[in-house]
């Protein structure tokens, strides 16, 4: 009869503190998610074009009415802290210097998938939808379409939707921004 492994899930506190130690190295791509501390897929050239190009067309677009991130943290609970590609969250005068932004913060997470896409869909998006974050892109870069995950309920998201090139893509929070699905994917 096998016997069933017991696994050793880790706090984001556990994860810190594993970092202070030097057990996890400075720069070390990882991220915590279900509490487990999982390796980051490497960025190549197309990934890091694609996040630069989302990076301006939402810097330029959100202005004051929102703080854009590029791959830091965003806590989602006690045993998940993913480092999206990009996530648009609510301004705080601090800036996040006191804190990573929660769920409550969150108005888009966008995942800049080249191999990741399995890991983006089936893993990822159940947390986000989980936390309640209202709006998930998957920029799924083999397929050339970008995934528009809302209305998130029950540890998924009701709607989700792929849009191609010649299609534009608004944020829920912010309608006024538009952008269209070549801008982003080049």
């Amino acid at each position: 009869m096998p016997v069933p492994l017991m696994r050793r899930l880790f706090t984001v506190d556990d994860y810190y503190r594993m970092a202070e130690a030097g057990i996890l190295r400075h720069g070390e791509r990882v991220e915590l998610l279900e509490g487990e501390i999982v390796q980051m897929a490497a960025i190549g050239s197309r990934h890091a074009g694609c996040v630069n190009r989302l990076n301006r067309i939402l810097v330029t677009g959100v202005g004051p009415e929102a703080l854009v991130t590029i791959q830091n943290p965003v806590r989602l609970s006690d045993l998940s802290e993913p480092q999206p590609d990009v996530a648009v969250v609510r301004p705080r005068p601090d800036d996040y210097m006191e804190r990573h932004p929660l769920p409550d913060d969150v108005l888009l997470v966008v995942e800049v998938a080249d191999t990741s896409v399995p890991v983006d869909r089936e893993r990822k998006a159940p947390l986000y939808a989980t936390a309640g974050i209202p709006e998930y892109w998957i920029v799924d870069l083999p397929a050339e379409v970008v995934e528009v995950h809302r209305e998130p309920e029950g540890g998924r998201y009701r709607s989700v939707t792929r849009h191609g090139k010649g299609e534009r893509l608004q944020l829920l929070a912010l309608p006024e921004l538009e952008m269209g699905v070549e801008e982003i994917l080049g």
